[in-house]
């Protein structure tokens, strides 16, 4: 085996990546993440529950209770502190994605906007304050 071909075949590939919200009760998430967003809940673990996970097609989210206040302040509201970021393909789907959330009285801390970089977002938050950034192409 040549070296290169020894380097590549020993080069592990990461496949994917889960982002973890600090939340106050994992039931109220779930039912925000299910009901509201169009997630299911691929777990929940403990008695009683202190973690669980919400995925919706290759997005997973995973849910960590916390006794007090993870930040200081309104600093992350402040600096747009994001918890997540999750993307689609289509400047449709990012538009039918904002506006089903939209009907579903989902609260948003920014609504759908084209940025100067080109991609199309809105930011959603969550009961806890999570700040889910939702993005997709322009055109």
């Amino acid at each position: 085996m040549t070296h290169e071909a020894a380097q590549s075949a020993l080069c592990p590939i990461i496949t994917s990546t889960e982002a973890q919200l600090f939340v106050a009760d994992i039931k109220t998430s779930c039912d925000f993440y299910t009901e509201k967003l169009g997630f299911t809940v691929a777990f929940v673990y403990g008695d009683p529950p202190f973690c669980g996970q919400v995925t919706r097609d290759h997005a997973r989210l995973n849910l960590r209770v916390v006794g007090e206040p993870v930040f200081a302040g309104d600093i992350r509201e402040r600096e747009h502190l994001l918890s997540a970021s999750l993307t689609v393909a289509t400047v449709d789907e990012i538009k039918q994605l904002f506006l089903s959330y939209q009907a579903a009285g989902v609260r948003f801390s920014q609504t759908l906007k084209t940025e100067p970089w080109g991609a199309r977002t809105f930011i959603a938050a969550d009961p806890d304050g999570n700040l889910i950034l939702f993005a997709g192409p322009a055109d």
